[in-house]
């Protein structure tokens, strides 16, 4: 197959969404696939598939590691052209010729439902949650809403816009300051009073005006992978230092992460059963990741759904297809194959 990786775009998260990609595309190389990496935002001046892409008979593979602070958007926009789009020149051409597009985006347009549409709009197909379902899981606000709706726990919030008068009445402490549709735990922070509520708010500003006050439920970490309408093993997320943040996801040796994760066979089956029921709650695609806390009564509380996990060498839901069996290889390959 002919087979576009989309990755990067104009998003906090586009070094994630690299590091992903690369590794995706080396799986699809080594399945034998002819596969182009191609950046959305930067795109490229060749639209002509053939010439660019790499296959099987390369000894080239990709690489690129995640540094430990989120990029500098406003110098990658300096240094493109054409500034106005979010999508890059011959990204749509070049998508059209695939076969498939394999979205390893994270954040921006690549998860928000946009940049489906727009696939969907020129007739290309592609991989993950299609537009609708993109919208309601990174809408946190919204997706919060929806599921509590379906009797799933979520941490109580609060949802401000900064562009429009608030108040920060009934606030309690600690709790989780986030911008709302953002991944990566880009712009996240955990503050136990009012100053460090108003420097938080601050931080997550820089990266958009609508923004979530969570209460901060104590408890273990969990996440659930979904492939297929089936729950993967249930894996546990134990950070060295800190809470689950950006560098603490993908710098190695950061986290301790088990899979399957040491608990009852009860506990297990109420984490899976809650992350079904989000997926379908949310509509959404052939494969996803829903995270928890548990807490000391073993209530599972919801804290987002992601539609297109990460597929970084610390990544979780690879960890846990490996768990019964399923490479990194046949992984990618099945989500390119089975959708």
């Amino acid at each position: 197959m002919k087979i576009v990786v989309l990755v990067g775009g104009l998003s906090p998260e586009r070094d994630v969404s690299i590091a992903s990609g690369t590794l995706i595309s080396n799986a699809l190389i080594e399945k034998g696939h002819d596969v182009l990496l191609l950046d959305l935002y930067l795109g490229i001046h060749n639209r002509t598939f053939s010439p660019v892409y790499t296959n099987n008979k390369s000894d080239y593979r990709f690489s690129y590691s995640v540094p430990e602070h989120e990029p500098d958007l406003e110098s990658i926009k300096n240094s493109v052209n054409n500034k106005s789009s979010l999508i890059g020149e011959g990204v749509i051409e070049l998508c059209k010729e695939a076969d498939i597009v394999f979205l390893a985006l994270h954040g921006s347009i690549g998860e928000n439902g946009q940049l489906q549409a727009v696939l969907e709009l020129n007739g290309i197909r592609y991989t993950g949650t299609n537009y609708i379902g993109s919208l309601l899981a990174m809408d946190k606000d919204l997706s919060k809403k929806i599921i509590r709706a379906n009797n799933i726990l979520t941490p109580d919030w609060k949802y401000i816009c900064l562009n429009k008068e608030y108040t920060l009445d009934g606030i309690s402490y600690p709790c989780v300051v986030k911008p709302c549709s953002c991944g990566s735990s880009v712009g996240v922070n955990i503050v136990g009073n009012g100053n460090q509520l108003k420097n938080a708010i601050e931080l997550a500003k820089k990266y958009e005006d609508a923004i979530l006050i969570e209460d901060k439920v104590e408890g273990r970490e969990f996440s659930v992978g979904i492939l297929n309408n089936t729950a993967l093993p249930v894996i546990e997320i134990k950070p060295l230092s800190g809470f689950y943040d950006y560098k603490n996801k993908y710098q190695v040796g950061l986290t301790q992460e088990i899979c399957p994760a040491n608990i009852s066979e009860d506990i297990s089956n109420l984490l899976k059963e809650k992350a079904l029921a989000v997926h379908d709650t949310l509509r959404l695609g052939f494969y996803s990741r829903i995270d928890f806390i548990l807490d000391k009564h073993n209530n599972a509380f919801c804290l987002e759904a992601n539609t297109l996990p990460g597929m970084t060498p610390t990544s979780l839901l690879p960890q846990e297809a490996k768990a019964i069996g399923i490479s990194y290889n046949d992984l990618c390959e099945r989500i390119v194959l089975e959708r």
